[in-house]
């Protein structure tokens, strides 16, 4: 990463952790709520959200959820216990395998192939949102989202799945930046020096699946989104024409995973475009 971008984009520590603790704190008590729950992959975005809520409402309503199908790796399985034993918050194992064999012995019947690992990949990743949702009715707890900037921005994630949260504390922090949060706030050796993976098949890896590394990627969205740059401004600095062309159709492509449902205007009042109540506004 060019330093003058690096130095843009390194985080105030101290002040981002107020920020968000507050910001987990407040959500979370504004709509009535005492706990949180999330899911814990044994990566480092879930892992710097637990460390984050930890801080910001105590271990004690924090449920974390391990979420392992029959081909996670047993290393994400034993990082996830980690994050467990250093907060100490509440954590519940769900094999998440029956339920998805289940359902693609069934549909790979109905529909005369199997599935693609894609297929695969999103149905586990809403099995596991389907699961959080679910927890979160009986622990009466809000579910926190673990998506960081980049991700939202490329669409890389499931909609209605990983993307799915109650409230995100990290979806304004590029990849970079969670790296720094998270070894600020003490998050394992282990999780901060592995390939990111959403751990949906064997050796998969985010970089390998995007054909780009993430420093790449935040440094060509950080002066896309941010700084309010061009891709032609982008190119005339030097960074390669495929990359840029690549993220930016992405972040074209991936626009619908950003927001609600659209809803066709019929009334003088549209849910979401004329009528957007404030939850402040009182109670």
């Amino acid at each position: 990463m060019r330093p003058d971008i690096e130095q843009q984009l390194t985080l105030h520590v101290d002040l981002t952790v107020r920020v968000l603790t507050a910001f987990i704190r407040e959500e979370v008590e504004k709509a009535g709520f005492r706990d949180v729950v999330l899911g814990l992959s044994g990566g480092i975005d879930s892992a710097l959200v637990a460390f984050l809520a930890a801080r910001a409402l105590g271990p004690e309503r924090v449920h974390g959820v391990l979420m392992p199908y029959r081909t996670s790796s047993p290393n994400s399985l034993a990082d996830a216990r980690k994050v467990v034993e250093a907060l100490g918050v509440h954590a519940l194992t769900v094999d998440i395998t029956a339920p998805v064999d289940a359902y693609f012995a069934q549909m790979d019947a109905l529909l005369g192939e199997p599935a693609s690992l894609l297929r695969r990949g999103n149905r586990m990743a809403r099995e596991r949102m389907a699961t959080l949702f679910d927890l979160s009715a009986h622990y009466r707890a809000l579910v926190l989202g673990t998506s960081n900037k980049t991700e939202l921005l490329l669409g890389y994630g499931t909609q209605f799945g990983d993307l799915a949260s109650a409230l995100n504390p990290i979806g304004d922090l590029y990849k970079c930046q969670v790296r720094q949060l998270a070894a600020a706030l003490g998050v394992p050796e282990s999780i901060l020096s592995k390939p990111p993976s959403a751990d949906l098949w064997q050796d998969q890896t985010d970089e390998r699946e995007l054909g780009f590394t993430y420093d790449e990627a935040d440094e060509v969205l950080f002066q896309l989104v941010d700084l309010r740059l061009s891709p032609a401004e982008l190119l005339d600095k030097g960074y390669n024409p495929t990359l840029i062309q690549t993220v930016v159709r992405r972040i074209r492509l991936n626009q619908y995973k950003r927001r609600t449902p659209v809803i066709a205007k019929l009334s003088s009042r549209t849910v979401g475009v004329d009528f957007r109540y404030l939850r402040d506004w009182g109670s």
